[in-house]
C-alpha cells in the first residue's frame, strides 16, 4: 500500500456535547449540511460517529443520536463518502442483526460501509440499557465471536455458529452488501472491518486475524508500540502485516495562530460548561485537550501529522468539536493540512 494520508471526519451527534444548545429539530440538519460538506468535498474519504448512548464527559439529557439510524440517514443523504462508526459496541446488538443492519446501509449507501467494531468500555450507559457490565474477558470473547458472524454473514450470505457468547443457526443475510458481490470490498470481509482498541493479548490479535483496518494510540510512542504487538501477531497467524491499513483518531483544535487555538479550546470548554458539566471537570477536560497531538497552528499539525505518517499512521480519523456551529477551522484543515499529507 502507498504511504498516502487518508482522512476521515467524526460528524457531531452530540455524544460529546457537540450540539448543546441547538434544538432537537435542528440537530439533523446541522449533522447533515457537515455529512454533505464532507461529500461534496474531496479531503475527506469518510465520515464517523461514535456508538454511544449517554454524552461524555458526563452522563447528562442532552442529545445523543444513534449511529446505526446515522449511517442509513447519512448513506441516503451523500454519494460519495463512506460511512463508518468508531466504534460500534458488539454487545449492543446481536451480531447477526447487526451484520444485517449493516449490509442494508451498504444497500442504501452504494457500497459505502465501513464496520468499525470493538468490546465497549462505557459502564454507566452498559448497565442504564440493562446489558450488564461483564468482565473485559468476556467483552472481548464476544467481540472474537460477533466478528466471525460478521464474515460468515457477508461473505457466505449466512452464519451459523453455536459460541460460548452467541448462538446462530442459519441466519440468513438476503441481500448480502453490496461490497464484496457487485462492488468492491473487502477480500476477506466483503465490508471492511475497522478493530478498534489497543488491547495487546486480545483486541490485537483478534485484529490480526479479522481486521482491514485497526483504530489505536495516535501518540508517537504508544502507536510504534501497539504496532509492533500487531505485526507480532501477524507473524504469528501467518497474515501480511502490510495488508493492514493503521488508522488513528484525533481532536483536531486548530488556528491560524497560538490565540486563534487558545480561543478554540475555550469555546470548546464553554460546550461542555452549557451541557452542565462542573467547572472543575471543563478545566481539566481543555487542559488534557492542549496537550493532545493535533492542537495547534495548521503548521504544527503538519509537522506531527507527517511524523505519524512516517511510522505507518496511513488513516487520521479527526474529530473538530466546534463543527456544528462553526466550520472555519475544517476549513482550514482542508485548505493548509491535508494537502501537505495527500500527495
Amino acid at each position: 500500500m502507498d504511504g498516502r494520508m487518508r482522512f476521515g471526519m467524526f460528524v457531531p451527534q452530540g455524544w460529546r456535547m457537540d450540539l448543546v444548545g441547538i434544538e432537537p429539530a435542528q440537530q439533523w440538519e446541522a449533522m447533515v449540511n457537515l455529512a454533505k460538506h464532507a461529500d461534496d468535498g474531496d479531503v475527506f474519504e469518510s465520515i464517523w460517529v461514535y456508538d454511544h448512548f449517554h454524552t461524555v464527559p458526563q452522563p447528562s439529557d442532552e442529545a445523543t443520536h444513534e449511529a446505526w439510524s446515522l449511517m442509513a440517514g447519512f448513506g441516503a443523504a451523500t454519494s460519495r463518502v463512506r460511512l463508518g462508526q468508531m466504534c460500534t459496541c458488539m454487545a449492543y446488538r446481536n451480531p447477526a442483526y447487526l451484520a444485517k443492519v449493516a449490509a442494508t446501509v451498504d444497500v442504501i449507501s452504494g457500497g459505502r460501509t465501513e464496520m468499525g467494531i470493538g468490546g465497549g468500555w462505557y459502564e454507566h450507559e452498559w448497565r442504564a440499557y440493562g446489558y450488564g457490565f461483564p468482565k473485559v474477558g468476556d467483552r472481548l470473547g464476544a467481540l472474537r465471536e460477533g466478528v466471525q458472524i460478521f464474515r460468515d454473514m457477508w461473505t457466505k450470505g449466512s452464519a451459523t455458529l453455536d459460541g460460548k457468547y452467541y448462538q446462530v443457526d442459519g441466519a440468513i443475510c438476503a441481500p448480502r452488501p453490496l461490497q464484496g458481490t457487485s462492488h468492491p470490498g473487502s477480500a476477506i470481509n466483503g465490508i471492511p472491518m475497522w478493530i478498534a482498541g489497543g488491547g495487546e493479548k486480545v483486541t490485537l490479535k483478534i485484529a490480526a486475524q479479522y481486521a482491514d483496518y485497526t483504530n489505536f494510540d495516535g501518540s508517537a510512542d504508544g502507536f510504534d508500540h501497539k504496532s509492533e504487538i500487531l505485526r507480532g501477531h501477524c507473524d504469528d497467524l501467518g497474515r501480511d502485516f502490510g495488508e493492514i491499513v493503521r488508522s488513528a483518531n484525533y481532536n483536531v483544535v486548530i488556528g491560524e495562530t497560538e490565540s486563534d487555538v487558545e480561543d478554540r479550546l475555550k469555546f470548546n470548554g464553554e460546550l461542555l460548561r452549557r451541557g452542565g458539566v462542573p467547572d472543575a471537570k471543563v478545566e481539566e477536560h481543555v487542559e488534557g485537550l492542549r496537550r493532545q497531538p493535533a492542537v495547534g497552528t495548521s503548521e504544527q499539525i503538519v509537522e506531527v501529522l507527517k511524523d505519524m505518517q512516517s511510522r505507518g499512521m496511513t488513516y487520521a480519523i479527526t474529530y473538530f468539536g466546534e463543527a456544528a456551529y462553526d466550520r472555519s477551522g475544517i476549513e482550514l484543515f482542508e485548505e493548509k493540512v491535508a494537502p501537505e499529507l495527500k500527495g
